[in-house]
C-alpha cells in the first residue's frame, strides 16, 4: 500500500458517515442473514441525536468495553453525559457498570486507586500483579464508592463485532480502514460487487466464524489446550472458506502439543487435518515416536504425489534418514544442480548498511547497476501484467470497498477461477504487447493497494531497465510457478538483480552473510531458474 500526502479532514463527524456507510451496506446486501436486534439496532441508530450516535461510534472504535465519561471528550460531541443519555435509554449504554479489579486497574490510574480504595501510600509500590491482587481484596470487602466520575460500558460490543465481521468478512480489519481510505494514506482498487460477492451466505457461517475466532482467542491467551481442543468442530464445515481457517486452527494445535512432546495428541490432531504441511508434520511426529515403519510408508505414498514442491523438498531429506532407521540399502544422492558463487571479502560498512547493500554497492557497475529488490520486482512486474485477473470482479472474491487483493488469493483454486484472464495476460509476453500494458498499468493504478505491486519498491526508470533486460520467456517461467502456489512461491526470490540494459541481458544474485545459508524456498527458486536457463548466483560476503 502507498501512502500520498493528505489534508486533515474537514468533516468532523466522517467516522459517524462511516459508520452509517456500513449499517447502509449491511441492510442492502446481508438483511436476509439479520436477527431481530440486528435489524433494529440498523434502524433506530440514524434516529438518534448526532451527538449521540456519534459518542458510541467513538466508543465502539476504541479498544474495551468500559469507558470513563472523562476519557470521552471530542470537541465535536460535547458533554459525553449529556450525549450517552439517549444511548442509555436505548440499552446501548450501561452506566456505572459493576467492575471486577481487572476493569478498574485498567480504567484508574495508581493515584486515583489510591484515593478511591484509601489505599496506603506504600502500596503503590507493588508490582502490577501484586497490586491487583489487593484490588480484588478491597473490592470483596466493600463496594466502590466516592468515585466523581461516571463510567459507561458498551452493551452492543458483540452486535457491532458481528456487523463488522460481515461487511469486512474477517476481524482483521476494523474501523479504521475507513480513516486511511478518507484520509488518502491507503487506495483500494474499485470492484463491481455482484449480488452473489457476499462474505457470508448464512447467518450460520458467521456464527461458525466467531465460534472459531473465539477459540483463536483463548488460544493465543495461552489457556489449556486440552480446554479449547473439544469447542472445536469435529466434522468438517461445508464452507470451504471456513474449513480452511478450522484446519488451520486444529494445526496450530497439533503444532503446539509437538512442542510439548505431547506425541500421541500432536500425531492425532496432524492426521485429523487437512492443512498443507500436515502430512509431512505426522511423518515427523511418527519419526519422534520411533514409529519408523509407519513414518517410512508415509512418507513414500507422499513422494508419489508431494502435496507442494516444499514438501517434495523435505521428502528428499526424510527419506534416506528414515531408510537408514530400517536399515534399507542407500540409494544414490541425487544430483544437484550447480549454482554459480561470488565470494567478497568486504570491510564493515561505516553506516551499518545491511550485508545485500554492501554487496550491491560492490558489484553496481555504471554499465550494470545493481538493486536490492529480493521478491518485490518480479512480484510487481505479475501484478502490473495480471492486474486484470487478479481484480477480477467474481462471486465472493471482493464484498466491501477496502480489499487490498481478493478473498481467495490463497485458495487452491484460485488461479483456476480466473484461468482464462491469466492465459490472456501471460499470452502478451509471447505477442509482445506485455511492455505496453505494464507501463500502462503502473501509470493507472499507482498507489493503489496491490497483493503484488510493491510500488514503494519499483519506480518507472526501474521498471523500464527491467523490461530491457528480462527476456519475456523469463518472466513468462517465473509467472507460471507463481500461479503455481501463490502463498509458497510469491517469496523466495534472490536479494539483487543487475541489469546490463546494453547487452540486454541480468543475473539475479542471492547474498549470504557470514554463517548466513540459503533457505528452503530460495533453494527452490534457485533449481527452477538453473533448470530454465535463467542467470542466478549466490554471493557469499566476509567481513574483512
Amino acid at each position: 500500500m502507498s501512502a500520498v500526502p493528505h489534508d486533515p479532514l474537514p468533516n468532523p463527524f466522517y467516522y459517524l458517515e462511516n459508520f452509517q456507510r456500513v449499517l447502509d451496506w449491511i441492510a442492502v446486501r446481508y438483511d436476509d442473514l439479520l436477527d431481530d436486534e440486528e435489524r433494529r439496532f440498523i434502524a433506530r441508530f440514524p434516529q438518534l441525536p448526532q451527538a449521540s450516535r456519534a459518542l458510541l461510534v467513538r466508543m465502539v472504535m476504541r479498544k474495551g468495553e468500559c469507558f470513563r465519561a472523562g476519557k470521552l471528550r471530542y470537541a465535536e460531541i460535547g458533554c459525553p453525559d449529556a450525549a450517552a443519555e439517549a444511548l442509555v435509554a436505548e440499552g446501548w449504554l450501561q452506566p456505572d457498570p459493576p467492575l471486577d479489579a481487572g476493569q478498574l486497574f485498567a480504567l484508574l490510574k495508581k493515584s486515583e486507586i489510591a484515593v478511591v480504595l484509601d489505599l496506603p501510600a506504600s502500596a503503590m509500590q507493588a508490582t502490577k500483579a501484586v497490586l491487583l491482587e489487593q484490588l480484588r481484596e478491597e473490592i470483596a470487602t466493600r463496594p466502590l464508592t466516592d468515585w466523581p466520575e461516571r463510567i459507561y460500558r458498551v452493551t452492543i460490543t458483540p452486535l457491532c463485532e458481528r456487523l463488522r465481521l460481515m461487511f469486512f468478512g474477517n476481524l482483521r480489519q476494523d474501523w479504521s480502514e475507513f480513516v486511511l481510505a478518507d484520509l488518502g494514506i491507503y487506495r483500494y482498487e474499485q470492484v463491481a460487487f455482484s449480488p452473489s460477492s457476499r462474505g457470508f451466505q448464512r447467518r450460520q457461517d458467521i456464527d461458525d466464524y466467531l465460534h472459531l475466532h473465539r477459540c483463536r482467542e483463548r488460544f493465543d491467551a495461552g489457556n489449556d489446550l486440552d480446554e479449547i481442543l473439544p469447542d472445536v468442530p469435529v466434522q468438517p464445515f461445508d464452507n470451504p472458506w471456513l474449513e480452511t481457517r478450522r484446519n488451520r486452527l486444529l494445526f496450530a494445535f497439533a503444532q503446539q502439543y509437538e512442542r510439548c512432546s505431547e506425541w500421541d495428541a500432536a500425531l492425532a490432531l496432524y492426521r485429523r487435518c487437512t492443512h498443507p504441511g500436515a502430512r509431512l508434520r505426522t511423518i515427523r511426529v511418527l519419526e519422534r515416536m520411533e514409529a519408523f515403519d509407519d513414518a517410512y510408508a508415509l512418507a513414500e505414498t507422499a513422494q508419489q504425489a508431494p502435496e507442494s514442491e516444499a514438501e517434495r523438498q523435505a521428502l528428499m531429506r526424510m527419506l534416506p534418514r528414515l531408510r537408514r532407521q530400517l536399515g534399507h540399502p542407500k540409494l544414490p544422492a541425487a544430483k544437484r544442480i550447480a549454482i554459480e558463487r561470488l565470494d567478497l571479502a568486504l570491510p564493515f560498512p561505516d553506516d551499518d548498511a545491511c550485508v545485500e547493500i554492501a554487496a550491491a554497492r560492490h558489484l553496481s557497475q555504471d554499465d550494470a547497476p545493481v538493486f536490492y529488490v529480493e521478491n518485490a520486482l518480479v512480484n510487481s512486474l505479475f501484478g502490473l501484467l495480471c492486474w486484470p485477473a487478479v481484480f477480477a470482479a467474481l462471486p465472493g472474491a471482493f464484498f466491501h470497498p477496502f480489499h487490498a487483493g481478493p478473498a481467495d488469493l490463497h485458495s487452491h483454486d484460485f488461479p483456476q477461477r480466473r484461468s482464462a484472464l491469466f492465459a490472456e495476460c501471460l499470452a502478451q509476453l509471447d505477442s509482445g504487447a506485455y511492455r505496453a500494458t505494464m507501463l500502462a498499468t503502473y501509470r493507472a493504478k499507482y498507489g493503489i493497494a496491490s497483493p503484488f505491486v510493491h510500488w514503494e519498491a519499483i519506480d518507472e526508470p526501474l521498471l523500464h531497465l527491467a523490461l530491457d533486460c528480462l527476456p519475456a520467456a523469463h518472466l513468462k517461467h517465473c509467472f507460471t510457478r507463481m500461479l503455481d502456489d501463490i502463498r509458497a512461491n510469491r517469496s523466495g526470490f534472490p536479494d539483487l538483480i543487475q541489469l546490463w540494459p546494453v547487452e540486454k541481458r541480468y543475473r539475479m544474485i542471492e547474498v549470504k552473510g557470514p554463517g548466513d545459508r540459503l533457505q528452503d524456498n530460495q533453494i527452490r527458486w534457485m533449481d527452477y531458474c538453473i533448470a530454465r536457463g535463467m542467470p542466478v548466483a549466490v554471493c557469499h560476503v566476509q567481513w574483512t
